[in-house]
């Protein structure tokens, strides 16, 4: 294993308080751009403190590692993650090495031996965590067979004490002009089980899938009370039509209502 510095270990990279800002930024570009993001009912389950944590998920959007730091911090307080980001684009956006994040070369078998390097200096501690969006590249919600790069796979191979745990993310518009930001947890993989990177492959596949599935049916309900709202976004179709609907209710002596979905979370 090649020699680190300071300069590209990201545990000694990653700045808390640089953290939290861009955190902070993220959630209000989010209130500014969803309707509401929202996390799907019962949230994470519960892992146990010393064990090393991976949360692996799909890769609809250019929102997912927003998204995945505001739910990092939501279901996960105590533990500081880290995430792989190709390092081509990583080189334009330099600052996010103090975010937890490191360059890898997809493809490659370097990259992928970078890759397992990084992830298992990250996963040393428990107080830290590791997020992989694991398509690897952007894909649409409803593409099947779902096919995950082997990164995952092989770390839960290495780290037999390690936990995986599902994470689908979903963006559909249900009745107003900004669409939602929808996540759901999946029961995590136990590391304990000792298999080959090949059949954990298999497994995580499988679990994932069924995250996004059951995500996808909850999307289709439009039902907000199975989810907990983590961010009340932007309602209403504003302009002028939102201004004159304003002033109608105004005029009549009602309470403007700017959704036209009613909601109790």
């Amino acid at each position: 294993m090649p020699q680190r510095s300071p300069h590209n270990d990201p545990v000694e990279l990653r700045s808390p308080a640089m953290a939290r800002f861009f955190t902070g930024v993220m959630e209000r570009q989010m209130r500014g751009a969803f309707r509401a993001v929202r996390l799907a009912r019962p949230g994470a389950a519960e892992v146990p403190a010393d064990r090393p944590l991976i949360v692996y998920c799909n890769h609809p959007s250019w929102w997912d590692p927003a998204f995945c730091l505001l739910l990092a911090r939501a279901a996960f307080p105590d533990r500081a993650p880290f995430a792989p980001m190709e390092a081509a684009a990583l080189e334009r956006y330099r600052f996010m090495r103090r975010l937890g994040v490191f360059g890898i070369a997809p493809g490659t078998r370097k990259g992928a031996a970078a890759f397992l390097a990084t992830s298992l200096r990250v996963l040393e501690s428990p107080d830290r965590m590791l997020w992989v969006t694991a398509q690897g590249q952007f894909r649409d919600v409803r593409d099947r067979p779902l096919e995950l790069q082997g990164g995952v796979a092989h770390l839960m191979e290495r780290v037999p004490d390690a936990v995986a745990v599902p994470l689908a993310l979903e963006y559909p518009f249900w009745s107003e002009k900004r669409p939602e930001a929808l996540a759901a947890f999946g029961n995590p993989l136990d590391g304990a089980e000792g298999l080959t990177a090949r059949a954990w492959r298999g497994r995580l596949e499988e679990r994932l899938r069924g995250t996004m599935d059951r995500l996808g049916a909850l999307a289709a309900a439009r039902d907000a009370s199975a989810f907990d709202r983590l961010i009340a976004g932007r309602a209403g179709v504003g302009g002028v039509y939102g201004g004159w609907s304003r002033l109608r209710a105004a005029l009549r002596g009602e309470r403007y209502a700017p959704d036209h979905m009613a909601e109790g979370n």
